[in-house]
């Protein structure tokens, strides 16, 4: 991407020449993983929309689908490092976050001294994968680096470096053995993204990429600092009175005693979502109208990403739980409630 009111580099690009070569990096990213991930086209859009507003995503599926693949090859794509942390319940805070290890020092007569071993925290894409198999002292290791980019070991805090996202996994069908995320962590992940099966054409085009001689790859679509550029462009993007008022709205209607909410809120929701899910709902419409080929947020582009923004936020009652409703039917009936016509699938 090229500078920015630096001297000498000429007038900086226009909104509009700004907006073109965002789209343009979307749709090559996107090409880029779909030639390694097959189908998957709106967990692979939200998982971009996720990284290009520098949030984390939580990925929710059963095994094999390919979540981990696809992060893999997202951090290729961006010519990002890469690392990969295995959640079990053995797993300790320290192996996320790295230790003070006790070291003799040379020749030089020094006595030994302590040296900060960097844990796989260090990195611009973290898996965090089966986070949900790890206890909660250990899930909460990742609570700061998320909300501060920073981790404390010994008192000493140490910034990571960006871009910097983690994306986490979980499996839904298997309990045993589990520890379900609590609400703090959460409504720290910008989505929470639902990857589903594969069609039968899908599965047919799986099984030829991996069964035979051939083998796709990705190739490196751009790096970090225009990463970085790409997400400064979606801070500039125009949300107008109007539609700021309709997120704000949006994200009161989850709330049992909101004055919009519908009756399946009223009925089965016990906390709505919290000001961060408005955060994330603006931050995502404002990426999408780009992706769009517009520099400001149309109410369709709210309704478009309030179902990955906002399904982790709501907390359901007891009533809620025992007969099965999910967060995604509450925030349907609330989107419609709240946005009318412009909430009808695109």
């Amino acid at each position: 991407m090229s500078a920015r009111g630096t001297a000498g580099a000429g007038p900086a690009p226009t909104a509009e020449a700004r907006a073109a070569e965002f789209r343009d990096r979307f749709e090559k990213l996107e090409a880029n993983l779909g030639k390694v991930i097959v189908g998957h086209q709106e967990p692979i859009r939200q998982i971009l929309l996720t990284v290009l507003c520098g949030g984390h995503a939580l990925l929710e599926g059963t095994p094999g689908l390919g979540k981990t693949l696809l992060v893999k090859t997202l951090a290729a794509s961006l010519e990002l490092d890469y690392s990969r942390i295995q959640f079990t319940p053995d797993l300790m805070p320290a192996d996320i976050t790295g230790t003070n290890l006790l070291v003799e020092r040379g020749g030089d007569g020094g006595g030994p001294s302590f040296k900060f071993q960097e844990g796989p925290i260090f990195s611009n894409v973290v898996l965090a994968d089966e986070i949900n198999r790890a206890t909660p002292k250990t899930q909460s290791a990742l609570l700061e680096a998320m909300e501060e980019a920073s981790v404390t070991v010994a008192k000493t805090t140490r910034t990571l470096r960006q871009p910097f996202v983690v994306i986490a996994t979980q499996n839904p069908i298997e309990m045993e053995g589990t520890y379900p995320l609590p609400e703090a962590q959460l409504d720290r992940f910008f989505f929470k993204i639902h990857v589903g099966r594969s069609g039968v054409g899908d599965l047919v085009e799986i099984l030829d990429r991996t069964t035979g001689t051939g083998a796709s790859t990705a190739a490196v679509v751009a790096g970090g600092p225009e990463l970085l550029a790409l997400r400064a462009t979606v801070r500039e993007v125009v949300l107008a009175a109007p539609q700021k008022e309709a997120i704000a709205r949006l994200v009161l209607a989850t709330h049992p005693d909101g004055d919009a909410a519908p009756d399946e809120a009223r009925r089965y929701v016990k906390y709505g979502a919290s000001p961060r899910g408005g955060q994330a709902v603006a931050l995502a419409a404002k990426a999408l109208a780009l992706r769009r080929g517009r520099y400001n947020v149309a109410t369709e582009d709210i309704a478009a990403v309030a179902l990955p923004a906002l399904r982790h936020r709501i907390i359901l009652n007891f009533e809620g739980e025992a007969e099965g409703v999910g967060a995604d039917v509450i925030i349907a009936k609330v989107r419609e409630r709240v946005l009318g016509a412009a909430a009808a699938p695109k």
